[in-house]
């Protein structure tokens, strides 16, 4: 069972902070399915950043229960998550550093099933597909220089994302099967936090 939130609660926990409060804290993770099959908090509950206002209704539900705690692997996605929660009301503090932070200071984390699937974190996923675009357009643009505009635009895209702490490919790329929640896995997540 969860407890009533403090008035002032911080926008963001250390890892020591964290672990302290886990068992009273909700914790929604929001990377992909398959970053979250990896290893999460124990006791998270994964709500991908792209279904987080279709999850609204429920978070909102489990946040009068308690302190919500957002996390994800760096803490980039979280707070963006944090942000639109605060936006509709529902204040919510995310984990400094995200789970990379929890597994440096020694943390363990938890595999559904005792399994670990083998995914790729959002970020390498990224660096492969830009990588990949650059070297193409950079190929192919020895044939037409044209093709080397692919180059550039994600050069542009990388400085873009840096500037806001954003990520348009990885909002992309959280779109392909691989990365998405199966409905059921969803449902149940919504259903968990109608219960919390």
């Amino acid at each position: 069972m969860t407890t009533p939130r403090a008035p002032h609660a911080p926008h963001a926990l250390d890892t020591a902070q964290a672990r302290t409060r886990l068992h009273e804290l909700i914790v929604l993770d929001v990377r992909t399915p398959g970053e979250y099959a990896t290893g999460h908090l124990p006791g998270a509950l994964n709500i991908p950043l792209d279904h987080l206002e279709e999850a609204l209704p429920d978070i909102r539900h489990a946040a009068r229960r308690g302190d919500l705690l957002v996390v994800c692997a760096s803490g980039a996605r979280s707070e963006n998550a944090r942000r639109t929660l605060s936006a509709h009301g529902i204040p919510t503090a995310t984990l400094t550093g995200g789970t990379t932070a929890w597994t440096t200071a020694g943390h363990a984390l938890h595999h559904p099933h005792g399994t670990r699937r083998i995914a790729w974190p959002m970020e390498r996923q990224v660096r492969l597909t830009a990588g990949a675009v650059v070297l193409t357009g950079l190929a192919l643009g020895r044939l037409r220089p044209a093709f080397r505009l692919a180059s550039a635009g994600i050069a542009g895209g990388l400085v873009y994302s840096a500037l806001t702490d954003t990520c348009g490919m990885a909002a992309l790329l959280a779109r392909l099967p691989h990365n998405r929640p199966r409905r059921s896995e969803l449902d149940a997540t919504r259903a968990a936090l109608r219960t919390v």
